[in-house]
């Protein structure tokens, strides 16, 4: 061997043994190895988010726990009262709460196609502000009182801004000076307008709006979603009620809520409101003054706890299963329909009535129109929103769509003078009905009508409801078919007398041998009939057999001519 295959053979040597040490201390290191040890390996590998991923999660649940957010939570909660409609109420009708011309409050502050109804915020808000002085003073003390109205509008605005944020479901990204400048403005705008409708009796336009904005105003200020907290705009009511424009008519009478509820009454009423004081639209027992709204301030206005005709006739509450039949199907049975237009718009009965056959099934007039379902859904979405409101709404507007099912329904009601509309046709107002409770579930434990649903359908269901029902409905659903029925009625019993007079006459005429079941044997041949048969049988001679052929043909000939036919 060469001494450079010596070299060779002694670094292959050097190499080998080098990494045999290299491979046994490895595998040492890993045998050593500890658990998080291998965690960071796996970490550096990629799954370190695994880990994360559940130090967060415990973290979050920690958090939930925490008794100071249970604490804030619950707070929140017992404060709020103006609320985002669920999606699934929205998708049926959108434009019914959202506002068309004009936005109040934070939930669509700021939306592009509300801002030109911003020029006519400002102009109220100066209008409120302007002082109402009859001695001339100078124009520099004018307007420090005019500035010092304003500082102190705003600082109470600044005061109540926790408050009022506290009352909507939905945090407001709105800035502490942008928020309170949305209070002041919207609030001065609408008791600017509540005022101003007052000076022209809530008939006629006020001037400073166009004609076609009042109806619409009406709609949007009463929406779920268009609301300040009532007790903002009381105390706007109450800082500028000293520093308004002149008036004709003294407002001192009026508060804010009666302003508010004769304001919105057509939206329920229509047109045909009667002029009637200022106490008539907010009745103490009402409670108007613990209201958190306007929608709920008219929402507690209607309900059948504050009842016209009584507070302490206050309707019971119970479970009601069923739904009430429909218009045609009760007056078949009998149930007769009138209206009272002295009671509340959802105070419903249920019984006899003076200088009455048979029972009625009292209902309020309703008013129906193309935009009388904005305020119903309205209302039932904070009925369902709300979890201290009671459902009475929806109730009532289940109530209707089970009670109107059809056009001829809506017919029926129109006659009795129960409601009225303009829609062009009864088919558009029992759509519109059948579409006002679609993604909404009815209220069956705490139901106000379950009474009067329960007696209409006991009455319903009894001899007299069942079987006046079925002549009714099959023998006079017309009058060419009632008509008809009688006519047969009067044919049938006028035969029957006939067959009575004719038997009592054959039977005089009967001798006194002869009994009335020979006189009906007689009468049908029969006796002739069984002596024919049995000389047909008989068999004799020739002569004889043709005139038996001869006698019977002459008896089947007459029992031809009497209808009797072989």
């Amino acid at each position: 061997m060469g001494k450079g295959n010596l070299i060779i053979a002694s670094r292959w040597l050097i190499l080998k043994k080098i990494t045999s040490t290299c491979r046994r201390r490895f595998q040492e290191s890993l045998a050593c190895t500890t658990f998080p040890t291998l965690d960071a390996k796996i970490l550096a590998r990629g799954f370190h988010q695994v880990r994360g991923g559940s130090s967060s999660l415990t973290e979050e649940l920690e958090s939930i726990l925490n008794p100071e957010d249970q604490g804030r939570e619950s707070s929140t909660n017992s404060m709020t009262c103006i609320y985002k409609v669920p999606s699934t109420m929205r998708q049926v009708n959108r434009k019914a709460y959202e506002p068309n011309i004009v936005s109040i409050g934070p939930y669509h502050h700021g939306v592009e196609s509300l801002q030109e109804m911003e020029k006519l915020k400002h102009t109220y808000f100066r209008r409120l502000f302007q002082p109402n002085y009859h001695d001339r003073l100078d124009d520099e003390v004018v307007s420090l009182k005019k500035k010092k109205a304003v500082d102190d509008a705003k600082k109470a605005m600044e005061e109540l801004e926790v408050a009022a944020r506290s009352c909507y479901s939905e945090q407001s990204k709105l800035s502490s000076k942008a928020f309170v400048k949305m209070m002041l403005i919207d609030g001065c705008f609408i008791i600017g307008l509540l005022r101003d409708s007052l000076q022209s009796d809530f008939e006629h336009t006020p001037s400073i709006i166009q004609r076609w904005m009042l109806p619409t105003l009406r709609r949007d200020l009463i929406k779920i979603e268009n609301q300040l907290p009532l007790f903002v705009l009381r105390k706007l009511f109450q800082l500028t009620e000293a520093s308004t424009t002149c008036h004709e008519k003294p407002i001192a009478s009026w508060k804010l809520e009666a302003l508010a509820l004769r304001f919105f009454q057509p939206l329920l009423r229509g047109h045909d409101v009667l002029t009637k004081p200022p106490q008539h639209y907010a009745p103490q027992h009402c409670q108007s003054s613990s209201s958190k709204h306007f929608l709920d301030l008219f929402h507690r206005t209607i309900s059948p706890d504050c009842s016209t005709r009584s507070v302490l006739q206050t309707p019971p509450r119970g479970k009601q299963t069923k739904q009430i039949l429909s218009v045609q199907e009760l007056k078949e049975a009998g149930v007769k329909f009138r209206t009272d237009p002295t009671r509340g718009p959802l105070d419903i009965t249920f019984g006899r009535v003076a200088w009455s056959w048979g029972k009625v099934l009292t209902i309020p007039r309703i008013h129906i129109d193309d935009h009388r379902g904005t305020l119903f859904r309205n209302m039932v979405a904070f009925e369902k929103c709300d979890p201290n409101c009671d459902q009475d709404v929806t109730t009532y507007l289940f109530f209707l769509d089970s009670l109107i099912n059809s056009a001829k329904d809506v017919g029926l009601l129109h006659y009795h003078g129960v409601l009225h509309h303009s829609l062009g046709s009864n088919r558009r107002v029992a759509k519109l009905v059948n579409n006002l409770c679609k993604e909404v579930g009815p209220d069956v434990s705490k139901s106000y009508l379950y009474k009067v649903v329960r007696d209409v359908n006991e009455y319903y269901s009894s001899k007299y409801g069942k079987i006046r029902g079925f002549l009714v409905h099959h023998h006079f659903s017309s009058w060419l078919v009632g008509i008809s029925t009688l006519a047969a009625c009067l044919a049938l019993y006028l035969a029957l007398i006939q067959t009575g007079c004719t038997v009592a006459t054959a039977r005089k005429e009967l001798s006194t041998h002869t009994t009335f079941g020979d006189f009906l044997k007689e009468s049908l041949l029969l006796h002739h009939m069984k002596e024919w048969w049995g000389s047909f049988g008989n068999t004799g001679s020739t002569e004889n057999n043709a005139l038996d052929r001869n006698d019977r043909h002459g008896v089947l000939c007459i029992l031809l001519e009497i209808g009797i036919d072989f």
